[in-house]
């Protein structure tokens, strides 16, 4: 059995702490990208290209290219768009991703102008006072129309507002608040930032081995995944079966937890491929990665984009396992070393 490389987790872990607080809400994720790109640049047996839909694609050349394979996972996060500019100078903001607005009540945010400045505002509950609207701030429902972005700029009137450059059309992203406590990461989006950080430390410890996949791999770090075509293209037409690596989701009824990858054998979109996901579980039970295995109803991976896309190849899903998806997330760096663990037996088997 071939012996899987060290993974250098400090590594992994400042990665993700890097790209986490990179913004790249779906729709405008070219900073993220770029980031990743430069990273990648550093390792040998590697060709880089992006997609016209702004995707970045690695190919690793294998031992072998008679079976090629695919891996993917997103760098595109939860977000929002200007939707409005309010007549108090306000915005109103149009969903990137499918969140409750209760998650994101008084966080921080970044509107991007098209200009490329920047203006920090408060995603906030139009009648956020207890003093001044009483019950209503509570009882009022957190949905679009009465949720708000407050700008920290000098602004009363939407005159004043379009004069600081801020237009309907422009990308919000919403801070991360990254913190590594523990061996917890907490953080928004490590949806799935963790599973992206996952495949680098992956390609960092082959490299270092001085190692090749087993087969030639086209790894997909798709940008429009939160919104559900991210992987519908990019592959080669050759290739024989993908893997997404994605987080697991955690909860009541769940199987997965915050310390083990996860393996999915059916989530919203249906089953995934049987004979691909034995075999990942034989791999992982080979190399000794403790690990889960799940099912997720509200759920669907850019692995079920390109089945529906028309791709014709084996498709599995695996990533750590993540709390509070959607919301303010937080994993721990056992799972993450297992998820490159599997990534790893995967690639090199």
């Amino acid at each position: 059995m071939i012996k899987l490389p060290v993974i250098d987790q400090d590594f992994m872990q400042d990665f993700l702490v890097k790209i986490l607080n990179t913004p790249s809400p779906t729709g405008f994720s070219h900073y993220v990208i770029t980031e990743l790109s430069s990273e990648l640049k550093k390792f040998s047996n590697i060709e880089l290209h992006a997609t016209r839909k702004g995707a970045l694609v690695a190919t690793i050349r294998g031992e072998k290219d008679d079976q090629p394979r695919g891996l993917t996972a997103h760098v595109d996060t939860l977000g929002a768009v200007v939707k409005e500019i309010k007549g108090s100078g306000r915005l109103k903001l149009s969903p990137l991703g499918g969140y409750a607005w209760g998650t994101v009540e008084g966080e921080g945010c970044t509107i991007h102008k098209n200009d490329g400045d920047t203006v920090r505002g408060t995603i906030q509950l139009t009648k956020a006072s207890g003093h001044v609207h009483g019950k209503k701030t509570s009882d009022t429902k957190r949905e679009v129309d009465n949720m708000e972005v407050r700008l920290d700029v000098k602004t009363s009137n939407a005159k004043e507002t379009r004069a600081l450059g801020i237009e309907v059309g422009d990308f919000v992203a919403f801070d991360p608040r990254v913190e590594v406590v523990n061996g917890f990461v907490r953080s928004r989006h490590l949806d799935d930032k963790a599973g992206v950080a996952a495949i680098v430390a992956a390609i960092k410890a082959m490299d270092e081995a001085g190692v090749k996949p087993a087969q030639t791999t086209t790894i997909l770090f798709s940008n429009y995944e939160e919104v559900g075509h991210g992987a519908a293209n990019g592959f080669p037409e050759d290739m024989t079966e993908l893997v997404a690596v994605d987080m697991a989701a955690i909860g009541d009824g769940q199987n997965s937890d915050e310390f083990h990858a996860s393996i999915c054998t059916k989530d919203g979109a249906g089953p995934y491929h049987h004979g691909l996901t034995q075999r990942l579980r034989q791999l992982a039970d080979q190399h000794e990665i403790p690990y889960k295995v799940d099912v997720y109803t509200f759920y669907g991976s850019d692995a079920e984009s390109y089945w529906r896309a028309g791709g014709d190849v084996a498709i599995a899903l695996i990533g750590p396992g993540v709390d509070a998806s959607h919301s303010y997330e937080r994993t721990h760096m056992d799972a993450l070393v297992g998820t490159t663990n599997w990534v790893l037996a995967y690639l090199l088997n």
